[in-house]
């Protein structure tokens, strides 16, 4: 799905910050809060931000909002949250996230059929304790319960060494599908790359695999 214009309802910490990074991608961004400060403080990084008394069905749809590609719910109150997400998808629109402050949160989200479920408190919280556990993670990305993928830095043992020398997939059951290396990214590197010493390994594995190779 090509994503071109995104509408981001709620410009705290969590939607001022999706609304920005997509406006730094090249996405056209409309950024509704009822909050003027908040709203002015994007004004001159998105495409639209709107400043709005509430916010219901009329309003989105005097935006606008029924035409976007994607729509973010970044409110934290539970029943806003809830019927903006219920009003998103009656709209039609292709791909709806919204932010959720409690496991229950997130259920009734799934029930309406929202398409993407963020727990920003929670992800964070898992994030430092992978970080806690291993100086060497940087950042992961949970792909099921099961498998996970990690940024780590390069371990000291394999510097120098090739891909195919370091035997990763065959010691650890781990693949590298990417090397972050002096701000570029080689994806899908060769048995033949040489892992060097600054260098980021994003690898992918069963999270047992993954733990004993970053332990």
């Amino acid at each position: 799905m090509i994503v071109k214009q995104v509408a981001v309802i709620g410009l705290g910490r969590f939607g001022s910050s999706v609304a920005r990074t997509l406006a730094q991608q090249g996405h056209d961004v409309l950024g509704i809060d009822i909050d003027e400060a908040r709203v002015n403080a994007l004004a001159r990084v998105l495409t639209q931000a709107v400043t709005v008394r509430e916010v219901n069905e009329d309003v989105l749809l005097s935006l606008g909002v029924k035409e976007c590609d994607a729509a973010v719910v970044g409110m934290a109150n539970l029943e806003f949250s809830i019927t903006i997400s219920q009003i998103l998808k009656d709209f039609g629109i292709k791909l709806v996230v919204s932010k959720a402050a409690s496991e229950l949160h997130g259920r009734v989200l799934q029930r309406i059929g929202v398409d993407r479920i963020i727990f920003p408190e929670r992800d964070m919280g898992i994030r430092l304790a992978h970080s806690l556990i291993s100086n060497s993670v940087i950042d992961y990305i949970e792909l099921s319960p099961d498998y996970n993928i990690y940024e780590l830095a390069s371990p000291a043992t394999f510097v120098g060494q090739s891909l195919a020398q370091a035997q990763l997939r065959a010691t650890y059951r781990i693949n590298v599908i990417a090397i972050k290396r002096a701000g570029n990214v080689l994806i899908s590197p060769g048995a033949d790359e040489v892992i060097q010493a600054n260098d980021i390994l994003v690898v992918i594995g069963h999270n047992q695999d993954l733990n004993r190779f970053y332990q």
